[in-house]
């Protein structure tokens, strides 16, 4: 029979947790620094209190029962906004403490997040910086970190957004000046499918897309890349264009410095597309002193 202590220890529901987002046992004692069997013992007990089992335990691995899930779906999120609090109570003096932990798109770690990063660390001295990059849309909270930025997805109901960096980019065209004249110079968008191309492609598979606009119109191309780069080493997929290798078809802000110095020349400049810039996201549900601090000097 369950035992219906109102003093049931509350670190025992974070060993569990600790536990379901491990997958283990010992991964999750590694991180507590608790030994193994001190996780087990205190599972164990719990499971006793509640009078139902919370994990199925195999020799290979450890998931959670249906109880389980249910259990760690509720408390989860409610863990999570105790740890924030506390933090705040930690940073409740004038000096913000803590780690700000965010899930980016590598797109916004070349020239747009970078600098705003470095200001906000000079301005908060004791606080940490934690940056995951990835071009998959995850849930923020899921995946521990405060906050995302990302380009124009579908948020979740309980998220808020707000903009970061410069609110329109454009998609750009370029090649090295070398290149252009033994091949010419594409005078429709249509062109670039007989020219070498230098296509980007993102974590999830997907190659960027070539789009065009002009006067209402807009055209989407699909070349086949000679040359295909995945976007983490956008860089080296540049400095490819710049000595030769074909057209590539990035975001302007990365090109602009290499079309000042005359190792790219722009290419259908008239048709470059605009899209919206990025934008920060996060739960409305609670934000940690950090993420505060962070949003707050965006505002300035």
């Amino acid at each position: 029979m369950a035992n219906n202590d109102e003093r049931m220890p509350l670190d025992n529901l974070s060993v569990f947790l600790a536990v379901v987002e491990a997958g283990g046992f010992r991964t999750a004692a590694k991180r507590l620094g608790l030994s193994p069997s001190s996780v087990s013992e205190k599972i164990s007990q719990l499971e006793q209190q509640l009078g139902v089992p919370l994990l199925i335990r195999t020799t290979r691995s450890v998931a959670p029962t249906e109880a389980g899930t249910t259990l760690a779906s509720r408390i989860g999120p409610l863990f999570i906004e105790t740890r924030a609090a506390l933090q705040d109570a930690v940073s409740a003096q004038l000096k913000v403490r803590g780690l700000l932990k965010l899930n980016v798109t590598g797109a916004v770690m070349v020239d747009i997040l970078p600098p705003l990063i470095d200001r906000f660390l000079l301005r908060h001295p004791e606080v940490r910086v934690e940056i995951m990059v990835e071009d998959r849309l995850v849930d923020v909270t899921a995946a521990g970190c405060d906050a995302g930025i990302r380009y124009g997805e579908h948020l979740a109901q309980d998220m808020i957004a707000v903009p970061i960096g410069p609110r329109s980019q454009r998609l750009a065209y370029a090649a090295a000046p070398s290149y252009l004249l033994s091949r010419g110079l594409p005078l429709h968008p249509k062109d670039v499918m007989e020219h070498d191309c230098i296509r980007l492609r993102f974590s999830s598979g997907a190659q960027v897309d070539w789009i065009f606009e002009q006067a209402g119109e807009t055209l989407s191309f699909d070349p086949v890349g000679r040359l295909v780069v995945g976007v983490d080493a956008a860089p080296a997929a540049i400095e490819l264009a710049r000595n030769g290798r074909g057209i590539i078809g990035t975001f302007e802000n990365w090109l602009t410095p290499y079309i000042a110095d005359g190792t790219l020349q722009p290419v259908l400049q008239e048709w470059w597309a605009e899209f919206e810039g990025p934008w920060i996201y996060f739960s409305k549900r609670f934000m940690p002193a950090p993420l505060r601090a962070f949003l707050d000097m965006l505002a300035v």
